[in-house]
């Protein structure tokens, strides 16, 4: 069958490298011309989990207005909002704006992917949004995985210069100010895998277990909205 495949073979090399939480290996898969082909560019982010209104929040809305209007929804104040942020020197006035009025705030080196998909299960993660910019490849595989869990995203293509805005046209996007939903950027039934690389909240990581290799992958797909845990061993040969 012809479909589409997005994937990242590793979601937060730094964390690889420092063996720090939540790195992974994610693929989604989907009919052919059911996924945003997006570029290799930045992309706004915004993201919350599922049981809140159809279009509560908006990239257009400030940092502090979509606090505001999710603590209303939850029926808290501010100070029982929990965002997630990616820490980069580009998030500075974000993150001032985020703690100005209130809200708590998780910072995450890398991995936004997992940093979305936290906010599908907030009841166990505690959180409840995730904002700012990352890879625009990235935002499409968290839309799948949102779109399998439940919740709700947008997202809106940076472009830094001439060349990024050509490589989008070249992707066949035309409308280079669009925000997308999360069905916009993936439009039909899709399934979602990912499998641990360091251990973090959603799956363990790879792991030696005497003369076994071990790893754990969460396979989730949109139109059942089954989601599985697969355990997967190999004698080390």
């Amino acid at each position: 069958p012809a479909v589409d495949i997005a994937l990242d073979p590793l979601e937060g090399t730094t964390l690889t490298a420092k063996d720090m939480p939540n790195a992974l290996a994610v693929i989604a898969m989907g009919p052919r011309g059911s996924m945003l082909h997006a570029p290799d560019v930045y992309m706004d982010k915004l993201a919350i989990g599922p049981g809140y209104p159809t279009d509560l929040l908006s990239l257009d809305m400030s940092p502090t207005e979509r606090i505001e209007t999710l603590a209303e929804a939850k029926g808290s104040r501010p100070e029982g909002v929990m965002v997630c942020v990616l820490e980069r020197p580009r998030h500075q006035d974000l993150i001032a704006e985020i703690r100005a009025t209130g809200a708590r705030i998780r910072l995450i080196t890398d991995g936004d992917v997992a940093g979305v998909i936290h906010c599908a299960e907030a009841a166990k993660t505690g959180i409840d949004m995730y904002m700012g910019s990352g890879g625009a490849p990235e935002g499409v595989l968290a839309a799948a995985a949102l779109k399998c869990m439940g919740g709700q995203m947008w997202g809106r293509l940076i472009f830094r210069n001439d060349d990024e805005r050509a490589r989008a046209r070249k992707a066949g996007i035309e409308d280079q100010d669009r925000i997308y939903r999360r069905d916009d950027m993936v439009t039909r039934d899709v399934i979602f895998a990912a499998t641990g690389v360091t251990d973090g909240s959603i799956v363990k990581g790879a792991r030696r277990d005497g003369d076994w290799l071990e790893t754990e992958t969460i396979l989730m797909r949109s139109k059942s909205g089954s989601v599985r845990r697969l355990l997967y061993r190999q004698h080390n040969q």
